[in-house]
């Protein structure tokens, strides 16, 4: 019974992202593609924000929707499956509450840390458009696009992750340790000048491989047909980078999933803390892209915050003997990320400091 829940409550989530996609792309509007400023950045990324915070709300007074945990019966199947280091009462409605409490604690804490990670994406996303040549009218539509396929993809990964874990608890080691090696070497590495090749680029290669390829942009158009080849359909180099957007963030994803699954073993909750975090990095792009460069310090921060989470995969069993919770990882990561912030502002790099 309460995989049909899940299923119906997934469909109806599905609708409302797809229709708050749309409206943020424009679609209902019949004005052309224009430069997004700052100020609608802003609007729309407190949107997303404040959409991530309702559904944490939601979790904590009606997370029973996502699982059918209607029956005490229902409710330890659930948390045997998912939740199976959560204690909980005997009493049925407060194990309910304590069960939905965690829940939604479980995805602020994923949904924080895979915002966070994504900010990182924007500095690649800048490089792919300089690469390719991308007008910044085209950004907007661009982004919708290209999250909207990683979301797709990022589904898929978040279940067979879920479904391996659930197998082969022992997945989490590696993860753990796959964590600690990616941020260590974020700590140490300077990619300042890392460059794309625009030809043979993986993503590239496999859309050559699969579609006629036109080499001239075409508007804001992903597909044109080409009238003296036979009238062949020809994708444009906008729907390349579309693909280029998406491929890039699984990439990331290999990173910020596992350190999601790290906080719960539930797939829902994994996929929607990256659904709200992902759907936020369009609007978050745009508002930051501008004053990323005042921020020299939270890569660094976030070299450490996946080290930590990386560590605490690995000593899971040690620190839940000591008392290790969820509220204290949500400090930790709130404290690496501020500090990393405040750095950044309070002692700015020499050469950011001049003018």
């Amino acid at each position: 019974m309460h995989f049909s829940n899940e299923i119906l409550f997934f469909g109806a989530f599905a609708v409302f992202v797809i229709f708050v996609m749309m409206l943020d792309l424009g679609a209902f509007s019949k004005k052309e593609a224009a430069i997004v400023k700052f100020k609608e950045a802003a609007i729309w990324s407190g949107v997303w924000v404040a959409l991530a915070f309702v559904f944490f709300l939601f979790l904590r007074h009606f997370g029973y929707y996502i699982h059918d945990i209607s029956t005490p019966e229902n409710l330890e199947v659930i948390r045997q499956k998912y939740y199976n280091n959560l204690s909980l009462p005997d009493v049925y409605e407060a194990a309910k509450s304590k069960f939905q409490n965690n829940m939604a604690l479980e995805y602020i804490t994923g949904y924080l840390v895979e915002y966070s990670l994504s900010v990182d994406n924007i500095f690649v996303f800048i490089l792919i458009f300089n690469s390719f040549g991308v007008k910044k009218k085209h950004y907007k539509k661009v982004l919708v696009w290209g999250i909207l396929g990683s979301i797709i993809l990022r589904f898929i990964f978040i279940f067979i992750g879920a479904a391996l874990i659930q197998r082969f608890e022992w997945i989490l080691y590696i993860f753990g340790a796959f964590l600690v090696y990616t941020g260590i070497k974020i700590l140490f590495t300077d990619d300042k000048d890392e460059e794309i090749d625009t030809k043979n680029h993986p993503a590239v290669k496999v859309t050559g491989r699969f579609f006629n390829v036109y080499e001239k942009y075409v508007a804001d158009h992903f597909f044109i047909r080409h009238k003296y080849k036979k009238n062949s359909l020809f994708v444009t180099p906008l729907f390349v980078v579309i693909v280029v957007i998406a491929f890039t963030d699984v990439i990331f994803a290999v990173d910020s999933i596992p350190a999601i699954f790290s906080i719960t073993k539930d797939p829902y909750i994994v996929f929607f803390s990256n659904v709200f975090a992902i759907m936020g990095l369009r609007s978050m792009f745009f508002f930051l892209v501008n004053i990323i460069d005042m921020f020299a310090y939270l890569k660094y921060g976030l070299g450490v915050l996946l080290t930590f989470i990386g560590v605490k995969m690995l000593a899971h069993h040690w620190l839940t003997e000591w008392g290790f919770t969820n509220v204290h990882s949500l400090l930790v990561i709130v404290g690496i990320l501020g500090i990393s912030i405040a750095a950044s502002l309070l002692f700015p790099p020499k050469e950011n400091s001049t003018s």
